[in-house]
């Protein structure tokens, strides 16, 4: 679309007027240049001969067939590429339909945080302008997501050079010219894109975008999950200059708190103090055996404030993505770890909130207010469980009776409100991964789940309540965080997997926590109790950040708002800003502007975290493929945690690594997917490997750069359920009628094999397994 430039005065313009008029229009056609200069006959006919003289000229430039453009121009508004990106992390576009010589323009950060943010090879439709240093574009639309990048390993033969995907589901191998691929090695991490056109033969064409790194780096698998899910990495320069141009706090519109003696509780390895904690008996006479609980927040809404770089840049982020051997923070490192970072004896700028509960652990009130505090002492959770437990060390002793006794004691009594409420008890294991100082992997353990763990979570989430019912009573919009009751759809599949293993549950009961817990209770001690836990988990909706209040089922609260994390959440900065604005804490609180936009802020919000989540997964299981490499050939035990049509999925004791069992590999006959009784199903012999089944495999196949691991299943098979239906067939062979030869693309044959692989098809991440297991994985955010 030609931009309207001011109306030039009527007559055959020189050419001085001419290029001034193309320069504001952008881009114009011969009539439109004919009709704004009121041309007709033969000025129009000289007009085309001064086109081609300035084209001769080397000072105009052709634009598709008709439209012409002063050279280095660019449109008001244009389809453009994502064609490279520097040091800093800018992306910079291209003019499609500018070609090769089209002058590149810096994208800047999207202020209105429309979706996850661009990467390379994504073409999109912007407006340009021509800035200080330069042509900018800013985005208007994506109008391709990335379907047609490629992020692969390089692999080099005589005749060609293939991009093999590091996604297990796709099939995309790429031949990429000769004469890109010079620079290239074997085992090189390259972005690809797929180049148009047609591909009836053979693999499809290709051509590098970027090299990212290399297919043995140790930190191969965090690289691989940032680029495959666009993750934003590093910050720009402005943005690192505002985070260095902060004050440190002082007490100025600030209570003094720094006589509360707050501590700080963290993993061991944990670089960022975001919260801290303190806990007194309360001394008012009316509330006898109640406490007084503090929860101090760092202030980051004192240094990022709205519509800055700083603020753009973080809601575009909208949340940190943590992986085993890096953090790539919403936030930069001089603030996240530095001025918003709630450090020992460093005054520090906090949102805190003064909370009273009394002896039966019922909330009676709360006040927020916003200070300067300093932290007293800094602790890990094993440091805080060790004293508790009687194990004492020079951090920990000197503040045991005054701040750790009565922190404990102040828990045990906000648990009988938690126990009153009943939320959600699923026990979820997990496993971290342990780095070696090489970026290797030196071993994978269990998370440890501590009463400090809890303790610290309750009165997070204590805060997080008072937090929404303060905006509330203030009527202060706000971000809620949501999580809708399980739907119907669910609590079927549900219903349906505990018939099998003898649980009755009522289809048509309404689904609370209470039920939840009680099925979760009565199964703890039983073989079954992992795989309830896991459906039970993923029975849930996920939860969200919506405007709208649903309330949180999972915690079984009214409202609920995310307050406790603003250096690591976008979610939890608009929520002190709400504060601020609602209680008349400053002058920098919640915008107008915010307000029209939060639920466009929520939805993206929502959308950034389950990028994270996806990312954060897939580098684990990277990771972990990558520790079981050197195990190929050994046997483990695990739990069928999935069952699909073409196999059986298994998580194995030791790891928690998940694997798949190709259907094609488990025996004579053919197996097929009952998915009433969640189980695959031998068709002559009827026996069955069910839902939640132990069993022993042997590992196949390990392959770090997708993460897939092929097992083999060494256990017997079930026998078969004597109340089920008799098997449909006999034994071909052996006297029976058989079922029916399976030609090819009959819909009842079984999978093909791939080709050369001694597992079968390799696993599919995208596969939905019976029994209600979808959704969201373990270790669900709240």
């Amino acid at each position: 679309m030609v931009k309207t430039p001011k109306r030039p005065a009527a007559g055959l313009p020189d050419k001085e007027s001419l290029i001034a008029f193309l320069r504001e229009a952008g881009e114009a056609e011969k009539a439109d240049i004919a009709r704004a200069f009121g041309l007709k006959g033969a000025e129009r006919r000289q007009m085309r001969e001064m086109l081609k003289e300035l084209e001769a000229e080397g000072r105009l430039s052709k634009r598709g067939r008709k439209g012409f453009s002063e050279v280095g121009a660019l449109p008001p508004v244009g389809v453009a590429d994502v064609v490279d990106r520097d040091a800093d992390g800018e992306l910079y576009v291209q003019l499609v339909k500018g070609g090769e010589d089209a002058p590149r323009a810096v994208l800047m950060p999207d202020r209105e945080g429309r979706g996850p943010a661009p990467g390379m090879g994504d073409r999109l439709l912007v407006k340009f302008s021509q800035g200080v240093d330069g042509w900018e574009a800013r985005l208007v639309k994506r109008l391709d997501t990335g379907g047609n990048r490629v992020l692969g390993v390089i692999r080099k033969s005589a005749r060609e050079t293939r991009v093999e995907p590091v996604d297990k589901r796709s099939k995309d191998v790429l031949v990429v010219p000769q004469a890109q691929a010079a620079d290239l090695r074997d085992g090189d991490l390259v972005l690809a894109a797929v180049e148009k056109g047609e591909h009836r033969y053979g693999p499809k064409r290709g051509k590098i975008l970027e090299n990212i790194g290399r297919e043995d780096d140790p930190r191969a698998a965090s690289i691989i999950a940032i680029h495959a899910h666009g993750v934003p990495t590093g910050f720009s320069e402005a943005v690192e200059r505002e985070a260095e141009d902060q004050d440190v706090p002082t007490l100025k519109g600030r209570e003094d708190l720094r006589h509360v003696p707050f501590i700080t509780i963290d993993p061991a390895d944990a670089r960022d103090h975001d919260d801290a904690v303190y806990a007194e008996r309360d001394e008012d006479p009316a509330n006898a055996g109640g406490w007084i609980v503090w929860v101090a927040i760092a202030d980051v809404a004192a240094y990022v404030r709205p519509n800055t770089a700083l603020d753009r840049e973080a809601r575009a982020k909208g949340n940190s993505t943590y992986f085993p051997d890096r953090v790539e923070p919403m936030l930069p490192e001089v603030l996240s770890n530095g001025l918003c970072s709630l450090k020992q004896g460093e005054n520090r700028a906090c949102m805190a909130v003064r909370m009273v509960f009394d002896k039966d652990g019922r909330k009676t009130g709360h006040k927020f207010t916003r200070g300067l505090m300093r932290s007293h002492a800094k602790l890990s959770y094993e440091q805080a469980q060790s004293a508790i437990d009687g194990l004492l060390d020079d951090a920990t002793g000197p503040i045991m009776e005054a701040i750790l006794y009565p922190l404990w004691n102040a828990y045990r009594t906000m648990l009988k409100g938690r126990e009153r409420r009943s939320p959600l008890a699923i026990e979820s294991p997990e496993r971290r991964i342990i780095m070696s100082p090489d970026g290797g992997i030196a071993g994978i353990e269990p998370r440890k789940s501590l009463e400090a763990h809890r303790l610290i979570e309750e009165m997070m989430i204590q805060a997080n309540v008072c937090a929404a019912e303060t905006l509330e009573k203030t009527h202060t919009p706000l971000i809620y965080r949501v999580h809708d009751t399980p739907s119907q759809e669910k609590i079927f599949n549900l219903a349906d997997f505990l018939h099998t293993i003898g649980k009755p549950w009522n289809k048509g009961e309404a689904p609370n926590t209470k039920r939840f817990n009680k099925l979760l209770e009565e199964t703890r001690d039983t073989p079954h109790a992992e795989v309830v836990n896991e459906v039970v988990l993923r029975t849930q909706m996920q939860a969200i950040y919506s405007p709208d209040n649903v309330g949180h089922f999972g915690l079984h609260l009214d409202r609920y708002a995310h307050f406790t994390s603003p250096i690591r959440r976008y979610s939890d900065l608009i929520v002190h800003r709400g504060l601020i604005r609602g209680l008349k804490l400053g002058s920098d609180g919640l915008t107008d502007r915010e307000i029209a936009e939060l639920g466009g802020i929520a939805e993206h919000v929502t959308e950034t975290e389950r990028r994270s989540m996806a990312a954060e997964r897939d580098a684990m299981d990277r990771y972990i493929a990558a520790f079981l490499e050197e195990h190929v050939g050994a046997t483990f035990t695990g739990r069928i945690t999935g069952v699909t049509r073409f196999g059986l999925f298994i998580r194995l004791d030791e790891t928690g690594a998940d694997g798949l069992v190709p259907v094609s590999t488990l025996g004579d006959e053919y197996f097929t997917h009952d998915d009433r009784a969640h189980a695959l199903v031998g068709e002559r012999s009827g026996k069955r490997f069910p839902l939640g089944r132990r069993v022993e495999v042997r590992l196949m196949e390990a392959t770090p750069v997708t993460g897939g691991l092929v097992l083999e299943m060494l256990s017997e098979p079930d026998p078969r359920d004597p109340n089920a239906p008799a098997p449909r067939y006999g034994m071909r062979g052996r006297g029976g009628d058989g079922p029916p030869k399976r030609g090819k693309g009959r819909p009842d044959g079984p999978p093909k094999r791939g080709k050369g692989r001694p597992g079968g098809p390799k696993p599919r991440n995208g596969a939905k397994p019976s029994g209600g297991l979808k959704g969201v994985k373990k270790g669900k955010r709240r």
